[in-house]
């Protein structure tokens, strides 16, 4: 097929056998469903209550059972042609199980009349459950499920009590107030009425089971201990087939095999981030350094004892027996290897998890860090399964910012490096090998970046904090030019600054064009070279919409056959909105995604997911997004993998694999500590250089050496007073510099900075609209220049040239 035939023409040529389009096909559905059942965590299963057995009972309470919630909101929504609750799920079983309809009748009721009041899925009030429906359920069944969902979405944050003081600077002003006249104490916690149902249900049923349909870190305290609770499954947001998923699951259609990818603390305020997560809209101070999540627990004095579930915990319905636990050196890598038995009853999967523990020495560490996992195969009763798990030292590598043994270094400090291999961070065995270094050794020497600018103090590994010199400030709205305010965009607006897409047909152009370089004629410098400034300054902005897209495209020179490549939201499927009448799949959630604990499932949905992109003439997909988990608070948590750098970046890794191997474009955003939504805008997230390296961009970092996304998308807020757009230490010393990466970066979205500085820092695209008079009259004045506009469009045309 002739190259860019989809983004000239857009046509309708589905990508499927016998003519049959991918998009929300049976294949992808089914897909999307199983990667659910993989991620989806057991937590508790007091006396064996599940599975389910064949011909069982049950009576469904909580309006989560249809107040189903797919996936969160904002540009992670997806249009689907529908969605199955746990109450479809169990009708789609009804073979093997029946339901008590009179309750079903009642929340189904409820909950319509909800949304025809304007209602979002989530975001609905718990109704009173009568005492005569309760005792006729309870006469029915002895076997209750629960089912508690939360909904959160870009532009705004969870909020916590009491929190109504500050000033607001949301961007979803509605539904912040929507969340605070629900959740009397943030949504975090059982509202009064759940807890009043709770109860209720507890006191007339002798098995209680509870489905969570969340997307992030929620109160479990209210059933971790609780005897009249038996079996908690956290099922998350599963995609359009989340209900089904867990209700499969429930009956044993399946054996539950997620692991928790974050820290389950006893109460909100346990986790170091909240107390300064709303302190201010204008920033966001990251003094607990590099302990964040399993880190800080497993350090600090006192913090363990606060865990009600730890980083890496999950049950399955059978049991494991995890022997032969050694590390091995072995061709210049170290090598992990263990057994796994199944000694249970039932078919099922675990997962071998690698940390080391470094010496503390002068640089102080986290107890135990993430080094390598892998998930076995399905293992039959009595079968086993060896696992063999490779890294490097150099990986566990500390970085030192303040010169305590080399300034601006990775450091290995000398001493003891113990390695534990289990199932979760404490469930380990410690392995008989220890690394011994008699030595401090430099594994890489480097110059400082991004340094802090007004964070005061850090954590240190005993709980106490040290000082931090600072940098020299930023004024972030300096500029040259004359600041124009920028308002809300009309989001039609790039068919005004950018040239309209047109093709030529037949028109022989003397100017070289494009195809001459994808087919080795002439040299992309070559090409370059013959474009005016002009031509540049529109290139490096977003061009208008074709087709289903609504996030504009990359490109547009007609006159030089530059297609206008277009782009999509993610990341849980592709995002087309609903008036344009194409349904796409539904994928968990990455939270979820990240449970599976496997690449290879992540993978598989990078796979379809990219298809489905493809077949719509869809050429760059925003997506994976890889901020790290710091706080239950952030509102886009759902998007996000997980409060360990490690995982997130080996997961999103192989989503980044699977998308690309279909010729369109992986987005890793957003580029970085993009921690909170709240005037993201224009919250300076202050952070140490070691806590910026060692987890802010660690993820970053593993996605570019191991996937090579072709696009990057910076993110909105200031790090220690730069623009992350406008970060040249941030998207050309390190990125660029230090990572060997050779890919685009785009802005998000409609940000706040101004254009001729993020050219210079290299930040290749503004998105979704250039400024090209703004860019021209810079270059006029010398603050920016034509080698360092041409430097940006070749990345964006070396972009292109990928797409098929």
């Amino acid at each position: 097929m002739e190259k860019w035939i989809r983004a000239n023409y857009q046509p309708n040529l589905p990508l499927g056998k016998d003519g049959k389009k991918v998009t929300e096909s049976q294949a992808h559905i089914l897909l999307s469903k199983n990667a659910a059942k993989e991620g989806m965590v057991l937590l508790k299963n007091d006396r064996q209550v599940l599975p389910l057995a064949a011909g069982s009972k049950v009576a469904l309470f909580g309006k989560g059972t249809f107040d189903y919630v797919k996936g969160g909101g904002g540009s992670g929504d997806v249009t689907v042609s529908y969605i199955h609750n746990l109450y479809d799920g169990f009708l789609m079983l009804r073979d093997r199980i029946s339901v008590f309809e009179e309750t079903a009748d009642f929340y189904r009721e409820q909950v319509q009349k909800q949304y025809a009041q304007g209602k979002v899925p989530g975001m609905t009030q718990e109704p009173r459950l009568a005492k005569e429906l309760l005792a006729r359920a309870a006469a029915y069944t002895d076997t209750a499920i629960i089912s508690i969902s939360r909904f959160s979405g870009e532009g705004w944050d969870r909020k916590v009590a009491g929190d109504q003081k500050r000033e607001k600077k949301s961007e979803d002003d509605h539904m912040v107030a929507e969340s605070e006249k629900l959740f009397e104490r943030g949504d975090f916690y059982l509202t009064r009425a759940e807890e009043a149902m709770v109860k209720q249900v507890k006191n007339a049923f002798a098995k209680v089971i509870v489905v969570m349909n969340v997307g992030g870190m929620v109160d479990t305290q209210w059933f971790k201990d609780d005897a009249g609770i038996s079996a908690v499954l956290m099922a998350w947001q599963g995609g359009m087939e989340g209900g089904l998923a867990a209700a499969e699951l429930l009956m044993g259609d399946g054996n539950p095999s997620g692991k928790l990818a974050d820290t389950f603390a006893k109460k909100l305020e346990d986790y170091p981030s909240t107390a300064g997560f709303h302190e201010s809209d204008q920033y966001v101070d990251y003094t607990e350094d590099i302990y964040v999540g399993y880190r800080y627990f497993e350090t600090i004095p006192g913090a363990a004892e606060k865990v009600n579930y730890p980083f890496g915990y999950g049950l399955s319905y059978t049991c494991f027996d995890v022997t032969g636990v050694q590390v091995s050196e072995k061709d210049g890598m170290l090598e992990a290897s263990a057994t796994v038995c199944n000694v249970g009853d039932y078919p099922g999967k675990e997962v071998v998890q690698v940390y080391f523990s470094a010496p503390q020495g002068k640089l102080g560490k986290p107890a135990k860090a993430l080094i390598g996992y892998k998930k076995t195969g399905l293992l039959q009763p009595g079968a086993q399964q060896q696992v063999r798990i490779r890294f490097r030292a150099e990986d566990m590598a500390s970085y030192d910012d303040l010169g305590k043994i080399r300034k601006s270094a990775y450091v290995l400090e000398k001493g003891s490096y113990v390695f534990h291999i289990g199932t979760s961070v404490r469930d380990t065995q410690k392995a008989e090998y220890t690394l011994e270094l008699k030595k401090d050794r430099v594994v890489r020497a480097l110059k400082p970046e991004m340094v802090p600018t007004s964070l005061k103090k850090r954590m240190l590994a005993d709980g106490s904090y040290e000082a931090l010199p600072q940098g020299k400030a930023n004024n972030p709205d300096e500029n040259i030019l004359k600041r124009e305010k920028l308002q809300n965009m009309d989001l039609c607006a790039p068919a005004v600054r950018a040239r309209a897409p047109f093709v030529f047909f037949g028109v022989k152009s003397k100017k070289h064009q494009l195809i001459e370089v994808a087919e080795g004629k002439i040299t992309l410098d070559q090409f370059t070279a013959q474009l005016s400034d002009e031509d540049l300054a529109v290139m490096l902005g977003g061009q208008p919409n074709t087709g289903v897209a609504n996030t504009f495209g990359y490109g547009n020179l007609p006159e030089y056959g530059v297609p206008n490549v277009m782009t999509a939201d993610g990341p849980a499927g592709l995002r087309i909105w609903p008036q344009c009448g194409v349904h796409t799949t539904a994928f968990p959630c990455a939270t979820l995604l990240a449970c599976t604990w496997d690449p290879e499932v992540t993978q598989m949905v990078g796979v379809a997911g990219g298809a489905e992109v493809k077949e719509n003439n869809i050429a760059v997909w925003l997506t994976p997004a890889v901020n790290i988990h710091r706080s239950p608070l952030c509102g886009r948590n759902f998007e996000y993998y997980s409060e360990d750098p490690f995982l997130t970046g080996k997961q999103a890794a192989g989503m980044v694999r699977g998308i690309q191997s279909n010729h369109v474009g992986a987005t890793v955003k957003h580029f970085a500590l993009n921690d909170k939504e709240t005037n993201r805008r224009g919250s300076d997230s202050r952070a140490s250089e070691r806590a910026i390296r060692e987890i802010y961009l660690k993820a970053f970092e593993i996605i570019v050496k191991e996937a090579d996304p072709w696009s990057i998308m910076s993110s909105y807020n200031i790090i220690n007073g730069h623009r992350a757009s406008e970060d040249h230490d941030l998207l050309t010393d390190v990125l660029r510099g230090e990572w060997g990466y050779e890919g685009m970066v785009t802005t998000d979205w409609w940000n706040l900075a101004e254009h001729y500085k993020e050219v210079k820092a290299g930040n290749d695209v503004k998105m979704g609209l250039g400024f090209p008079e703004r860019l021209l009259e810079a270059k006029k004045k010398g603050a920016v220049s034509r080698a360092e506009m041409e430097s940006c469009a070749k990345r964006i045309l070396k972009l292109i040239l990928k797409v098929d």
